[in-house]
């Protein structure tokens, strides 16, 4: 499987680089460049997030009974549709409707996505896998900010356009790409499925009486919303509206945020292969404090323009410190909770937590970044610790093996479901 493996990384980094000529400039796009407000930005940043949570419950158990490729295409191309009318849409009505198309492709992309790479890897290189997945992602998405940011004029509705059609296409090229992997067969049935997750609704069920899954996905929904879910509306607004940073810097700090990963990725990756996961995820969230920190000065601290400036910048590069040491975390921890029947199911789960957090985070962030410039810092410098408090405590719910896998000899994926078969049964029975 290393060709489809291949395959899957470069369109995973393509579609990417066609996000991030449109990511940064979004709150800019709708609220300046189409003069909707603030107000109107707000709510086509959350129904972007929003579209998921109408057709994420549907896409765990299509993926794992008809395969994620086919659920890759179809939303490669409904991404691209909606890429293309957001980009011409200069009323309320169409840049809302455009919106939720796009937010719905991309939404399915994301766990059709991640269930392809669990099918292609083993126990021993699924880690890094998903790693090189978010390296590759975050280079795409930092370039494509990048050289966004030399296109884009806020007197020129046109060159936004242009944005939205380079990233309509490279959704279409996702698309292709994925249609000439060859992916292994999976059984729709397998003894877990029997055990824990009846084919009519047992999945949910099962899903939902999976305690430390449960606490994961409130993880990831705060985790989400204090960072990503920042990016895109009330950090921006933060930016240009109390620190005054140009529109053009926010592509600067984006590229200063991919540079971190780039740097620190494989560095990271090394230190955090030998720690407990919930550890290195509760370090993030102190590092996010900072960050924010950092980013209330930038707002708030009086001092001169180019401070200010830097200070932003900072931001962005702390936020991906933090987000290379999640990579090798969170997904992984994922797919080895999950039984080999609801791979789709769980990583689809996972998604609508971050997908909930981007709805709620642009419709919180947006206006908060835009006026409270002093509560917004508050209030996600809390989140931020939050993030640290349910680490450790997500930390008592995992066992040994699923908190810290180099413990285990041969790891197992589904350490939640059974006891690896090479390990003998006396010791079985004494766990």
């Amino acid at each position: 499987m290393g060709a489809a493996l291949r395959r899957i990384q470069l369109g995973s980094a393509l579609s990417a680089f066609g996000l991030g000529f449109t990511v940064p400039y979004l709150y800019v796009y709708v609220a300046q460049v189409r003069d909707l407000g603030a107000g109107t930005a707000g709510i086509v940043l959350a129904v972007f997030a929003m579209a998921a949570l109408a057709v994420l419950p549907f896409t765990g158990r299509a993926i794992d009974r008809r395969g994620p490729l086919p659920v890759l295409i179809v939303a490669s191309a409904v991404a691209s549709l909606g890429a293309v009318a957001l980009g011409v849409s200069s009323q309320v009505t169409a840049a809302v409707l455009s919106a939720a198309v796009l937010g719905a492709g991309t939404a399915v992309m994301q766990p059709a996505l991640a269930t392809m790479l669990v099918r292609c890897t083993g126990p021993a290189t699924r880690t890094r896998a998903f790693a090189m997945q978010f390296f590759l992602q975050n280079l795409g998405l930092g370039i494509g900010g990048l050289v966004g940011g030399q296109i884009v004029d806020t007197s020129s509705p046109a060159s936004f356009t242009l944005l939205f059609l380079i990233e309509a296409v490279m959704f279409l090229v996702l698309g292709v790409i994925a249609a000439t992997v060859r992916m292994p067969r999976i059984p729709v049935a397998s003894p877990e499925a029997a055990a824990g997750a009846p084919a009519a609704g047992g999945g949910l069920r099962a899903l939902l009486s999976h305690r430390a899954m449960v606490q994961l996905c409130v993880l990831g929904f705060v985790l989400f919303f204090a960072c990503y879910g920042q990016f895109e509306s009330g950090l921006a607004a933060y930016g240009t509206e109390a620190a005054g940073i140009e529109p053009s810097t926010l592509g600067v700090a984006l590229a200063a945020n991919t540079a971190v990963i780039v740097v620190a990725q494989f560095v990271v990756l090394r230190l955090v292969e030998r720690r407990r996961r919930t550890r290195v995820i509760a370090a993030v969230g102190l590092i996010w404090a900072f960050a924010w920190i950092v980013a209330g000065y930038a707002g708030l601290g009086h001092g001169s323009q180019t401070m200010a400036t830097a200070a932003m910048i900072s931001t962005y590069a702390m936020f991906g410190l933090g987000e290379s040491m999640l990579s090798p975390t969170v997904a992984p921890l994922v797919a080895d909770l999950a039984p080999e029947s609801m791979v789709g199911q769980y990583n689809s789960a996972f998604a609508l937590c971050k997908q909930l957090a981007l709805a709620v985070g642009p419709a919180v962030g947006g206006p908060m970044g835009a006026s409270l410039h002093g509560p917004y810092i508050v209030t996600f410098v809390l989140f931020s610790l939050g993030i640290t408090a349910l680490a450790l405590r997500l930390g008592r719910r995992l066992t040994p093996v699923q908190d810290q896998p180099s413990l285990a000899h041969v790891p197992s994926r589904v350490v939640a479901v059974s006891v690896p078969e090479s390990v003998p049964e006396p010791v079985a029975a004494a766990r």
